[in-house]
């Protein structure tokens, strides 16, 4: 796909209102890929009363038609599946590689999660008379990234629709096509018209009608903190509920009694995965002081096995960052550790050595960081590992906790209570114990300021949901 130049509204391809053209740009190698058009305010009315119009009947559908409807989806979507990961690969620079084990994939394993959910959920139950009814909450309005776009797309609408909820889509302007092509494979599924609508645009103006808009009952955002807070405040007039998944500065605990060479390794791979860019990445790594050194020469290593470049090389490990902007960010939270005196293990600014044209970044890694440096309280959402010390466990503990965000966290041990006792005491909504990877049926999402509600499972299904008590519900 290279071009959306019209919104998916109602079950049809409509024109803007007013034709704002925007590129989309392949970061691989800074050519224009594409165009979309920026939506405003009428457009988003215009899809919200699509979306209230069909609520009425889509709230009302069967279990088993929702199921139905996803199974169609699944295999609509299956028939496209590398038409996804390419156009992924094309518009924010993931390895052709991750696109297709992950990057797409995750489109399915959500909706056949949310599948599985709605298969056995309970929405109605007795309790001393009463009944207790749970209900889709409404019209919902849907933001997401440009970072894991799929996955961030499918893990809002699989459980929105199964919910029986409508919905209005407004994905990152940055990496947008992905996107269009799921409204595709929705319609190609026999969505029905009105139950969900796409409008591109950006956050001051689409997301910021959205928010505010009296017929949205639910905002799901996921993105930056700062833009997070935006969505929050023009949310409050009209008491909508608002879930958010916001940003991250995860802490890596390696417990002395680790194995060092697997988890510093491991470490710095999980933090470098997709360029950096996951709000989830580890990218703090805390260590025990006595070993600082050992850990600097395992993650020096393992850094210089990661090979940057062309998306669509084999060996390529990491792409490009999405975008001029990021890179410029990340450019200079780079050059701010250096002055604030880290040590730079390997990597630094520029570019690597061979990649002029496309927004490549070193992978780069900082030793002897304390807290209270930039680079170890701003998310980087880049290629950039942070290696701090500490004396004792409970200092480690302190240290990892010390954070405005709670998004995950990370322990290595070769005691799996020594572990847990561990992890029981991070205040973050995800810990990951010796390298485990994500689980598709556990809720996704941060205390503090890395958000509230949760994603994935049947968590995030209950998200999409409203209780309903009716007392005398039972015969006399």
């Amino acid at each position: 796909m290279e071009n959306c130049l019209k919104f998916y509204i109602d079950g049809a391809w409509v024109e803007p209102s007013d034709p704002k053209p925007f590129d989309v740009i392949n970061p691989a190698n800074e050519q224009v890929i594409g165009q979309i058009m920026l939506g405003n305010e009428n457009d988003v009315n215009k899809a919200v009363a699509a979306a209230k119009k069909a609520f009425s009947s889509f709230s009302r559908s069967t279990v088993q038609e929702r199921l139905e409807l996803l199974d169609a989806i699944i295999g609509a979507y299956q028939n496209r599946i590398d038409e996804v990961a390419e156009t992924i690969t094309s518009e924010m620079g993931a390895p052709i590689w991750l696109s297709k084990a992950a990057q797409a994939a995750m489109g399915v394993a959500h909706l056949s999660t949310a599948r599985s959910v709605l298969e056995n959920y309970e929405f109605q139950k007795e309790q001393n008379g009463t009944l207790i009814a749970k209900e889709p909450v409404g019209v919902c309005g849907l933001i997401t990234p440009w970072n894991w776009p799929i996955n961030q797309i499918a893990c809002k609408v699989s459980p929105a629709l199964a919910a029986g909820c409508t919905m209005v889509l407004k994905p990152s302007e940055v990496a947008p096509l992905n996107a269009a092509l799921f409204a595709e494979i929705l319609d190609d599924a026999g969505v029905p018209a009105g139950v969900f609508n796409l409008v591109n645009g950006d956050g001051p103006t689409v997301g910021e009608a959205m928010s505010q808009h009296p017929d949205i009952d639910m905002m799901s955002f996921t993105g930056s903190t700062r833009a997070g807070v935006m969505v929050a405040k023009s949310s409050a007039d009209t008491v909508k509920r608002v879930a958010q998944e916001l940003g991250g500065k995860s802490a890596n605990i390696i417990l002395d009694d680790a194995d060092f060479n697997k988890a510093v390794a491991q470490g710095v791979q999980s933090c470098f995965q997709n360029s950096g860019q996951s709000c989830n990445a580890p990218t703090r790594m805390l260590v025990p002081s006595s070993r600082h050194d050992e850990v600097v020469e395992i993650a020096k290593a393992a850094a210089e096995q990661v090979k940057v470049g062309d998306p669509h090389a084999d060996d390529t490990v990491i792409g490009p960052v999405v975008s001029e902007t990021q890179f410029n960010k990340i450019q200079g939270l780079i050059e701010k550790a250096i002055d604030e005196g880290t040590d730079l293990v390997t990597g630094g600014p520029g570019k690597p050595d061979g990649l002029n044209a496309g927004y490549y970044v070193k992978p780069t890694i900082f030793a002897n960081v304390t807290n209270d440096m930039t680079i170890a309280r701003e998310e980087v959402f880049g290629p950039v590992l942070s290696i701090l010390k500490y004396e004792t466990e409970e200092e480690a503990i302190e240290i990892a906790n010390d954070t405005v965000y709670g998004l995950s966290g990370y322990v290595q041990s070769s005691d799996i209570d020594h572990a847990r006792d561990v992890a029981s005491q991070l205040r973050t909504g995800n810990v990951h114990l010796n390298g485990a990877s994500v689980d598709l049926n556990a809720p996704f999402g941060g205390y503090k300021q890395s958000g509230n509600g949760r994603e994935w499972g049947d968590h995030g299904f209950e998200d999409f949901l409203e209780t309903k008590a009716v007392m005398g519900y039972a015969a006399e």
